[in-house]
């Protein structure tokens, strides 16, 4: 029982501070992107992908090793959903990953380069649809937590 508690902890600090790293990185991008703009969207970016390598990990504990088992988890289709949208998120995160690092790279070779505000905004606007699938996840926790949503 102690070990579900653990598992669970440590699976909720991990989701809120995902939930951090993205919304840090929605209010810089929200911000002109200089150089030390980019340094930082990167470390973030970095944290939110430790975070949710974490988050995963713990989630597939609580499945295996958690109070309520596997069968639980597995037949419910909310645990389905939930797990979708985790996938989603980490799939669209690899665009902003990829234009953060491009974009250090560029304000370090360059002196004074910016990203086109066109293309800030697309990677604006994945950061946030991120953050809305990460609502979505929560939504899906209570449905799946009470037996199907039901």
């Amino acid at each position: 029982m102690f070990c579900d508690f653990l598992l669970a902890s440590a699976h909720h600090l991990l989701l809120f501070g995902l939930v951090a790293m993205l919304a840090i990185q929605s209010a810089l991008l929200a911000r002109p992107i200089d150089a030390a703009a980019a340094r930082r969207l990167v470390g973030v970016d970095r944290g939110y992908g430790t975070a949710a390598g974490l988050l995963l990990l713990a989630g597939v504990a609580r499945v295996f090793w958690g109070v309520k088992g596997a069968g639980f988890y597995l037949h419910n289709p909310w645990f389905h959903a939930k797990v979708g949208a985790f996938v989603l998120a980490a799939l669209l995160s690899i665009l902003p990953t990829l234009a953060f690092i491009g974009w250090r790279r560029q304000a370090t070779q360059q002196p004074g380069w910016t990203p086109e505000p066109d293309r800030v905004a697309r990677i604006r606007t994945l950061v946030r649809i991120e953050l809305a699938l990460v609502a979505l996840i929560f939504v899906f926790a209570a449905a799946m937590a009470r037996h199907g949503g039901l």
